[in-house]
């Protein structure tokens, strides 16, 4: 684009995230460039597996950066905007989506809204690398950036399989339903002129609560999915086994769990059976429910043992705060809210069974991020089955991912981690988030080598060992 003489130049500083001292930003150049260009390992994600099967042309710029992603939504939903104006349905039908252009300048007009936070970097990042854009969003130009972009979209080379080859994604996961039945998952795998890789992730988190109200419908999914009578909660477990070796058949080798709380407190097969059957007749007591998700914990990592299926786990965000919102727009409209972490007690009951287990792995994930050095770090730092997974959602910023390296380093390691985790709906934003991380990364590991703790061989060899390595081994890829 040809840029006005009143428009702000969109150019990503090359030195972004580095230290301001010379001596340590030189050094933090030298480690970001041994792994600038290294290929993106993605075991934690939200694209759907038939975006990249499907390989269609994106239909708008909207539908595409802005109406998918609810860490854009929610922040201009802080400011003002209201979601029917950002392209997300209303559920009652009365309110139908603008054209992807409104949406768009809606973006544009609250451009400074998302100064200083990480979806402003990722953005910058993705909107000159990917779209070749020159100016920040305005008013002025919104108009201009959305055809510039929208023309691209038509491209050959913006078609998804193009990109996945463009960003360097070398395995992608995707998170999906237990009952859901892969096949764009079968035909990426059958499909000889696509040679990426692109896994499943099981979530079956419906089935852990019987006090949701889509508890029992899930629970009868999961069972004719497997051919299994999920009437009893053995025939549910059962079900349950049969899918997760379903998904491995299809190249899953993690599952992904988010519950309120990481209690884990096994029950007697007795007392499971009359919850389950309590909860089937729509009459299960807040207490009963609650012992039921504890147990189902419990149990979920006992088939991780069984079957090697790497277990995350991401409890503490408390779903849907706002009812209104739930209501009109339905679940992943932005309003998911962080509640105080903690690890080292609830999950006592689990560890004490399975925290040894060989083969067995861990991934703990938090929006608390002050039981990163209280709880997370130390736990990793004993058990072998436990890994620190690494700042998401309401953390992964450049400042939080400092304060992890820092809390976690000290008592687990390097190699207890995840790996970069970029957790997105918004494709063309992968790229960006992980080059976030790899500058953070690199920032972090140039201090330890200007106060002298490690050489600067140490820090290019462990930044390469992150972005590639650690996460292959953490998630078994």
């Amino acid at each position: 684009m040809t840029r006005t003489s009143t428009a702000t130049p969109l150019a990503p500083h090359p030195d972004r995230l580095f230290a301001a001292e010379p001596g340590a930003r030189a050094v933090a150049r030298t480690v970001y460039d041994a792994v600038a260009d290294a290929p993106i390992i993605s075991p934690h994600g939200h694209v759907d597996a038939a975006l990249i099967a499907d390989d269609q042309p994106f239909a708008d710029p909207a539908s595409l950066l802005i109406t998918p992603d609810h860490y854009v939504l929610r922040l201009l939903h802080a400011n003002g905007v209201g979601l029917e104006a950002l392209g997300r349905a209303d559920l009652s039908g009365t309110h139908p989506a603008p054209p992807g252009r409104a949406v768009w300048r809606n973006l544009a007009e609250h451009w400074d809204d998302f100064l200083a936070t990480p979806v402003r970097y990722w953005f910058e990042t993705e909107l000159h690398d990917v779209f070749g854009l020159t100016e920040q969003p305005s008013a002025a130009n919104a108009d201009a950036q959305y055809d510039h972009i929208a023309a691209l979209l038509q491209q050959p080379q913006m078609r998804p399989r193009a990109l996945f080859d463009a960003f360097g994604i070398e395995v992608l996961a995707t998170t999906d339903a237990p009952d859901a039945d892969l096949a764009a998952h079968a035909r990426l795998a059958a499909d000889p002129t696509f040679t990426g890789r692109v896994v499943p992730t099981f979530r079956a988190d419906a089935v852990f609560d019987p006090s949701r109200p889509d508890w029992r419908p899930v629970v009868a999914s999961v069972g004719e999915a497997a051919g299994i009578d999920t009437g009893t909660h053995a025939g549910l477990l059962a079900a349950l086994r049969a899918r997760r070796q379903y998904f491995i058949q299809h190249g899953a080798t993690a599952t992904d769990t988010g519950v309120l709380d990481a209690g884990s407190m096994p029950l007697s097969a007795t007392e499971r059976e009359r919850i389950h059957a309590a909860a089937l007749r729509g009459d299960v007591s807040t207490a009963d429910a609650t012992a039921y998700r504890h147990d189902m914990l419990y149990r979920w990592a006992e088939m991780s043992v069984e079957d090697g299926l790497v277990m995350q786990l991401h409890p503490g965000v408390l779903r849907n705060h706002h009812g209104p919102t739930l209501e009109r727009f339905g679940p992943d409209t932005g309003h998911d809210l962080p509640a105080v972490g903690s690890f080292t007690e609830p999950l006592r009951p689990l560890l004490e069974s399975f925290g040894t287990a060989p083969g067995f792995h861990l991934v703990l994930f938090t929006v608390d991020e002050t039981v990163f050095s209280r709880e997370i770090g130390p736990l990793a730092g004993f058990y072998p089955a436990v890994y620190a997974g690494a700042p998401w959602w309401f953390i992964d910023t450049p400042a939080a991912i400092g304060r992890y390296r820092s809390a976690i380093t000290d008592s687990a390691s390097f190699t207890k981690t995840s790996g970069f985790i970029d957790d997105t709906r918004a494709y063309c934003s992968i790229p960006a988030r992980h080059d976030m991380a790899r500058r953070a990364d690199a920032a972090y590991l140039a201090s330890l080598v200007v106060t002298h703790q490690i050489s600067e061989e140490d820090a290019v060899r462990t930044a390469r060992r992150i972005v590639s390595d650690i996460p292959k081994a953490t998630f078994k890829l």
